[in-house]
């Protein structure tokens, strides 16, 4: 497919920017990206948007998911004509981001449902993926350079009498009671700029340098604990592998094993994965309109 142009003019006749908010559940989808022959989050979204735009559609997101993880506050962008973006109201008085949602929602019904190849128990995926909003993003912004940080949250029930079967499709079973303050130890010694090589799985010549900015776990009223991890941008397996560390903490109550580690710079089989089920992409923020494209630039610069 011909590369996009980047721009999101429509006044002189250049390209739109949209911005999509959007919403899935990752259990039946083999992560974020297209991968040809399996169902992924993308695959479905842009399979959608070539039958309303009647073209390819390539879609750009805030962050990757791995397969099974979730997602209530993903953030896409693409680029229309002008012309395509007016024409999905087909005349009405109805805003075309309004009426994008709403025909995105019955076309994705048709994309999932009774799909072909998903095991036996998915076959009915509709509702899987749901578009909360879309409009014309602000000059310069990219749903992925944009972004000033991501959130992510993760539930842990932590002894048999908390593994309620309603939520066992989004929270952890551990089998014993983890020392939730030795992981909040442990994880509050790894808060600020680091080389996170140890916790991600890098890419050939980019960066695994980040700023961690927030990452704890609160036990709630349930007792049921909830991790929170917040970044600028997170490597490839990076959230999963900090809460499979923090367990190893929560079980073995020492919180300098996760400095440690950090400090080690080596991926090797003390590195460990938790589970991607209980993963949930909660939220993307961005800066005020005007700082969009000097944003962009700065976080090309850092991670290109």
């Amino acid at each position: 497919m011909p590369q996009q142009k980047p721009a999101v003019p429509a006044q002189d006749g250049g390209l739109l920017r949209v911005r999509m908010d959007l919403s899935y559940d990752g259990a039946p989808f083999r992560g974020w990206a297209v991968q040809p022959g399996h169902l992924t989050v993308q695959g479905a979204l842009e399979e959608a948007l070539e039958v309303l735009i009647r073209r390819p559609v390539r879609l750009t997101v805030a962050g990757r998911t791995d397969a099974g993880v979730h997602a209530r506050g993903q953030v896409v962008h693409f680029d229309l004509e002008p012309g395509e973006w007016q024409a999905l109201s087909r005349g009405r008085d109805i805003d075309p981001g309004a009426a994008l949602v709403r025909r995105m929602r019955g076309v994705l019904s048709k994309v999932l449902g009774g799909r072909v190849g998903a095991p036996a128990p998915l076959r009915e995926l509709a509702g899987a993926i749901e578009v909360r909003s879309a409009v014309p993003a602000p000059p310069g912004f990219d749903a992925r350079f944009s972004a000033l940080w991501r959130r992510y949250s993760y539930r842990i029930a932590d002894r048999p009498g908390l593994w309620d079967p309603l939520t066992r499709h989004t929270t952890l079973w551990h089998d014993h009671r983890l020392d939730d303050k030795a992981m909040n130890n442990a994880a509050g010694r790894l808060i600020g700029i680091h080389d996170f090589l140890s916790f991600c799985k890098p890419r050939e010549g980019a960066t695994t340098i980040r700023e961690l900015q927030h990452f704890s776990f609160v036990r709630g009223h349930d007792g049921v604990i909830t991790a929170t991890v917040q970044a600028d941008a997170f490597c490839h397996n990076m959230v999963r592998a900090l809460i499979g560390a923090a367990l190893v903490v929560g079980a073995e109550h020492n919180p300098y094993w996760l400095h440690e580690r950090l400090l080690a710079q080596v991926r090797d089989s003390q590195t460990k994965l938790a589970a991607p089920h209980p993963l949930v992409l909660e939220h993307v923020a961005y800066p005020q309109d005007h700082e969009m494209t000097l944003r962009a630039e700065q976080t090309r610069a850092m991670r290109e």
